[in-house]
């Protein structure tokens, strides 16, 4: 049970890098952003599908669009200069609380 959490982390991780890819490929016209988008694209889903052969289905799918969307709302901020307004930030923290919910209660 235990590598299937870190093989959920990673695909959450490899999911914030295939969103961030998706703007630095601008449209899959820049070869190597695109090649290495891809990449994490299907090491993402492959982890995915691992860590859901010992996790609930629905646990694992929202923990996993959730690492995603909090790491890309974060390098948004960071890299891309977005919005980081109170709303958007306690959004963020709802978002993270959920997530931790759901693992406490897998």
């Amino acid at each position: 049970m235990h590598s299937a959490w870190i093989m959920l982390t990673i695909a959450g991780l490899l999911e914030v890098g295939w969103a961030i890819g998706l703007k630095a490929s601008e449209g899959f016209t820049r070869p190597l952003p695109s090649v290495l988008t891809i990449a994490a694209m299907a090491g993402s889903f492959f982890l995915l599908a691992r860590a859901m052969q010992v996790l609930p289905v629905g646990t694992a799918y929202a923990i996993w669009v959730g690492i995603g969307a909090l790491g890309t709302v974060a390098l948004g901020i960071v890299i891309f200069g977005e919005s980081a307004s109170a709303a958007r930030l306690l959004s963020v923290v709802l978002l993270l609380a959920g997530l931790v919910g759901l693992k406490l209660t897998a």
